[in-house]
């Protein structure tokens, strides 16, 4: 049994499905927060990718980081509740989607990079960067990833409905 599969048993065993099948409010609702969740990921993950990159360089990273990590951290954990919800709605029709398994795809890789950036000692050579200071190579290229795969899972996710099984 796929993991997937199990997942979606899983779901259903402990009422999850029932109770989202059951409000029709839920789905809505959730579509609309896992938007705002991502909005708040993008925004963290995304000003900082373009810091480092080059963007804004009279901004010294390291408080940079401080405030932005917290809210890409929030949209983060708004998008698993959120998203938790959306699958257990209707698990067959993320669960055998292309769009969906490549989404889940270009999010286990993002995680992936962001704890490289965090244990490779990359993400301690960028918090000491002072005002006009330019990221060495290695931040760079781990930003360039980042950005290319958090849009990655954006296109992945808006695909659902147009690729698979999905609506």
């Amino acid at each position: 049994m796929r993991a997937v599969d199990a997942f979606s048993l899983w779901l259903r065993a402990i009422g999850l499905q029932s109770v989202v099948d059951t409000h029709a409010w839920i789905v809505p609702t959730c579509q609309t927060i896992h938007f705002v969740g991502l909005a708040l990921l993008m925004a963290g993950v995304g000003l900082f990718d373009l810091r480092t990159l080059g963007m804004g360089k009279g901004l010294p990273i390291a408080p940079l980081l401080a405030r932005l990590v917290p809210l890409a951290v929030v949209g983060f954990l708004v998008n698993i509740v959120t998203g938790i919800l959306l699958y257990a709605g209707d698990p067959s029709m993320f669960g055998h989607n292309l769009a969906f398994g490549f989404k889940m795809l270009f999010l286990a890789l993002a995680g992936a990079n962001a704890l490289l950036f965090t244990v490779s000692g990359v993400q301690r050579q960028v918090e000491a960067l002072g005002p006009n200071d330019d990221a060495p190579a290695s931040a760079k290229m781990i930003c360039s990833a980042s950005l290319f795969l958090w849009v990655g899972v954006m296109f992945w996710g808006r695909m659902l409905p147009f690729i698979g099984n999905a609506f």
